[in-house]
Protein backbone atom coordinates (compact mmCIF):
# COMPACT_ATOMS: atom_id res chain seq x y z
CA UNK A 1 0.00 0.00 0.00
CA UNK A 2 0.98 3.61 -0.66
CA UNK A 3 0.76 7.07 0.78
CA UNK A 4 -2.30 7.80 -1.12
CA UNK A 5 -4.06 4.67 -1.23
CA UNK A 6 -4.06 5.16 2.81
CA UNK A 7 -4.89 8.47 2.05
CA UNK A 8 -7.86 6.65 -0.01
CA UNK A 9 -9.14 4.10 2.30
CA UNK A 10 -9.28 6.68 5.39
CA UNK A 11 -11.29 9.09 3.60
CA UNK A 12 -13.29 6.13 2.52
CA UNK A 13 -13.79 5.25 6.17
CA UNK A 14 -14.28 9.03 7.39
CA UNK A 15 -16.83 10.94 4.88
CA UNK A 16 -16.92 13.81 7.48
CA UNK A 17 -13.30 14.59 6.38
CA UNK A 18 -12.19 16.13 3.49
CA UNK A 19 -9.26 13.77 1.53
CA UNK A 20 -7.17 16.96 1.46
CA UNK A 21 -7.28 17.17 5.50
CA UNK A 22 -6.79 13.34 5.82
CA UNK A 23 -3.94 13.60 3.46
CA UNK A 24 -2.09 15.98 5.42
CA UNK A 25 -2.54 14.62 8.85
CA UNK A 26 -0.69 11.95 7.53
CA UNK A 27 2.05 13.63 6.09
CA UNK A 28 2.45 15.37 9.62
CA UNK A 29 2.39 12.38 11.39
CA UNK A 30 4.90 10.79 9.20
CA UNK A 31 7.44 14.15 9.30
CA UNK A 32 6.95 13.77 13.60
CA UNK A 33 8.16 10.04 13.60
CA UNK A 34 10.84 11.67 10.98
CA UNK A 35 11.71 14.33 12.95
CA UNK A 36 11.99 12.23 15.91
CA UNK A 37 14.17 9.89 14.52
CA UNK A 38 16.28 12.56 13.12
CA UNK A 39 17.21 13.89 16.94
CA UNK A 40 17.75 9.76 17.88
CA UNK A 41 14.42 9.54 19.57
CA UNK A 42 12.12 6.47 19.46
CA UNK A 43 8.70 6.36 18.78
CA UNK A 44 6.29 3.84 20.20
CA UNK A 45 3.50 2.94 19.27
CA UNK A 46 2.19 0.79 21.58
CA UNK A 47 0.20 -2.66 19.59
CA UNK A 48 2.00 -1.54 16.32
CA UNK A 49 5.61 -1.36 16.86
CA UNK A 50 8.55 1.13 17.85
CA UNK A 51 10.85 3.23 15.61
CA UNK A 52 14.47 3.37 16.47
CA UNK A 53 17.81 4.59 14.95
CA UNK A 54 20.69 2.38 14.74
CA UNK A 55 24.33 3.08 15.23
CA UNK A 56 26.61 1.42 12.19
CA UNK A 57 30.26 1.32 13.26
CA UNK A 58 32.75 2.15 10.05
CA UNK A 59 34.08 -1.43 8.74
CA UNK A 60 36.39 -2.28 5.47
CA UNK A 61 33.87 -3.70 2.85
CA UNK A 62 34.66 -5.40 0.43
CA UNK A 63 33.62 -4.28 -3.60
CA UNK A 64 31.70 -7.29 -5.28
CA UNK A 65 32.96 -6.73 -8.55
CA UNK A 66 36.50 -6.24 -8.11
CA UNK A 67 36.97 -8.21 -4.74
CA UNK A 68 39.17 -5.09 -3.41
CA UNK A 69 38.46 -3.71 -0.13
CA UNK A 70 36.58 -0.77 0.23
CA UNK A 71 36.46 1.74 4.08
CA UNK A 72 32.74 2.36 4.64
CA UNK A 73 32.24 4.76 6.79
CA UNK A 74 29.95 4.98 10.02
CA UNK A 75 26.42 5.34 9.21
CA UNK A 76 23.00 5.68 11.23
CA UNK A 77 20.30 3.76 9.98
CA UNK A 78 16.23 3.35 10.94
CA UNK A 79 15.04 0.17 13.04
CA UNK A 80 11.88 -1.04 13.11
CA UNK A 81 10.68 -3.57 15.73
CA UNK A 82 7.07 -4.95 15.43
CA UNK A 83 4.69 -4.64 18.27
CA UNK A 84 3.37 -8.32 19.91
CA UNK A 85 -0.48 -7.27 18.73
CA UNK A 86 1.20 -6.60 15.26
CA UNK A 87 3.35 -9.55 15.39
CA UNK A 88 -0.18 -11.63 16.34
CA UNK A 89 -2.23 -10.26 13.96
CA UNK A 90 0.15 -11.20 11.17
CA UNK A 91 0.53 -14.76 12.43
CA UNK A 92 -3.41 -14.79 12.97
CA UNK A 93 -3.47 -15.28 16.10
CA UNK A 94 -6.32 -12.69 16.49
CA UNK A 95 -7.96 -13.42 20.15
Amino acid sequence: MIKSELVARISEQYPHLYQRDVEAIINRILNEIGDALGRGDRIELRGFGAFSVKQRAARIGRNPRTGDSVAVAKKVAPFFKTGKELRDRLNHRIS
